[in-house]
């Protein structure tokens, strides 16, 4: 099994490389309004996790410069299951004004970057 896992989390990666999309063009300060925003943002992931690859590619997308973490890794990975409350990826970790929110499931951290950073 973890060969079988192995090899498929490898395609991922490549048809990912070679399907990379284009990364959003934005006036330069613009941009340096948006990269202070994502300061505070942390994506913990597992490099061939195909949702982990989903947000990744979203947040190219969008222009976005987030921190990832790999949460296979120490101590990555006894932060989230400490802090965050599970050890599930992809977790966005938002810190706004001292609060700190963990957010889980792809589609929920997608459609949070697209409503603040559209």
């Amino acid at each position: 099994m973890f060969i079988v896992r192995w090899i498929l989390g490898r395609i991922i990666l490549l048809l990912n490389f070679i399907f990379t999309p284009k990364k959003r063009q934005r006036p330069q300060d613009e941009q340096q309004k948006i990269d202070f925003q994502t300061q505070t943002l942390t994506l913990y992931q597992y490099p061939a996790c195909p949702f982990c690859v989903k947000v990744r590619r979203a947040i190219r997308r969008q222009g976005l410069n987030i921190k990832t973490l790999d949460a296979k890794k120490s101590p990555h990975k006894d932060e989230l299951t400490v802090q965050g409350g599970k050890q599930q990826v992809p977790c966005l970790r938002i810190e706004d004004n001292g609060q700190v929110q963990w957010l889980y499931e792809s589609k929920e951290i997608i459609s949070y970057l697209d409503q603040r950073f559209a």
